[in-house]
């Protein structure tokens, strides 16, 4: 959605101000999007002047056996989902 793009650069803003160190480059934002709609990424972005990357996913069931003990699982990533949209998420 386009608003997260503003979203994204208030949260960068905030981050370069209060946690970055002067010796640290600027924070760059990365946006990952279920579905690629590469006019609303370029309309959303238009008038952003900090670096932004947005990429797309995709969900499969196979997970190569050398990665399998260091991703979360499905359900550790929801968990987190819930808990950066409601600041009242007690899970």
């Amino acid at each position: 959605m386009p608003e997260y793009a503003g979203k994204l650069n208030s949260y960068r803003s905030a981050l370069d101000d209060l946690i970055k160190y002067t010796s640290d480059n600027p924070t760059a934002g990365i946006l990952i999007c279920k579905e690629h709609n590469k006019v609303i990424a370029e309309y959303a972005l238009r008038d952003i002047k900090k670096p932004i990357g947005i990429a797309a996913y995709e969900l499969t069931q196979s997970i190569p056996e050398n990665f399998k003990g260091s991703l979360p699982t499905i359900a550790e990533i929801e968990n987190e989902l819930k808990k950066s949209q409601d600041p009242f998420y007690l899970g």
